[in-house]
C-alpha cells in the first residue's frame, strides 16, 4: 500500500464514527500534493446539502484525532467541504445513487471515435457502466474510464 493510500484509508477510519453521529455521508478522502504543499481534503454530504458550520464541526473533531493518532509525517493542510455540484463519481455508492442522473464520462481510449460523452447513467456492475446516450444504450468498460462525474450546466 503506498504511502497516500495508506493516509487515506486511516483518515477514512477516523472520519467514520464523525460522519454516523452527524448523519453525514463521506464521500471521498484524498491526500496530495500541490505546488509544494500537501493537503489532506475530506469531501462529506448529507441530505440537504453541506454548510459550512458543518465543514468546521468535522474539521475541528478530525483535526483533533488526527493530533492525537499523529501518523501523517510531512506538513499538510487539512480541508473539509461538500463535493461541489460536478462531483467525481468515484464509488459504487456514488454511481449507485447517481442512477438515472446526467453523467459526463472521460474515457482512456475513444469508443465510436469519442472519448468524452454525456449521457445518463442507466446502470453499472463490477465491470461496466451503461448509459443512455438519446435513446441508445452504451456499455462502457469500467476499466476504461478516466473520470465520471455528474453533469451540470449553467
Amino acid at each position: 500500500m503506498s504511502k497516500r493510500t495508506d493516509i487515506e484509508a486511516r483518515t477514512e477510519k477516523l472520519l467514520e464514527p464523525i460522519m454516523e453521529e452527524n448523519r453525514f455521508e463521506m464521500v471521498d478522502v484524498e491526500y496530495v500534493k500541490e505546488g509544494g504543499n500537501y493537503y489532506l481534503r475530506a469531501y462529506i454530504d448529507k441530505e440537504n446539502g453541506i454548510t459550512i458550520d458543518d465543514c468546521e464541526l468535522v474539521s475541528r473533531a478530525l483535526e483533533a484525532k488526527l493530533d492525537e493518532e499523529d501518523f501523517i509525517d510531512d506538513a499538510y493542510i487539512l480541508e473539509i467541504s461538500s463535493p461541489g455540484l460536478g462531483r467525481a463519481l468515484k464509488k459504487d455508492r456514488d454511481l449507485q445513487r447517481s442512477i438515472g442522473k446526467e453523467v459526463d464520462v472521460k474515457l482512456f481510449s475513444a469508443v465510436d471515435g469519442q472519448k468524452a460523452l454525456t449521457g445518463i447513467l442507466a446502470a453499472w456492475n463490477d465491470t461496466e457502466i451503461t448509459l443512455d446516450l438519446e435513446g441508445e444504450e452504451t456499455v462502457l468498460k469500467r476499466d476504461n474510464i478516466a473520470q465520471i462525474r455528474l453533469s451540470f450546466t449553467f
